[in-house]
């Protein structure tokens, strides 16, 4: 198995993914307050997508 590296990428996209793991957080939030006051199920679905994203990009699975 090819061992994860993120510093072989190209600048730009080391960029992007530094601001998506910034963003991530404040959405999921969001989203969290969003699905408690008005649940429907595109809501909960959208969070538990946003919550296996903003998780993958703190352990650097992304």
């Amino acid at each position: 198995m090819k061992r994860f590296n993120p510093y072989s990428w190209p600048p730009w996209l080391r960029q992007v993914r530094a601001i998506c793991a910034q963003v991530i957080i404040p959405i999921t939030i969001f989203q969290a307050v969003r699905t408690i006051l008005l649940p429907t199920t595109f809501d909960v679905i959208l969070l538990a997508i946003f919550v296996l994203i903003a998780v993958a990009l703190h352990l650097e699975w992304i």
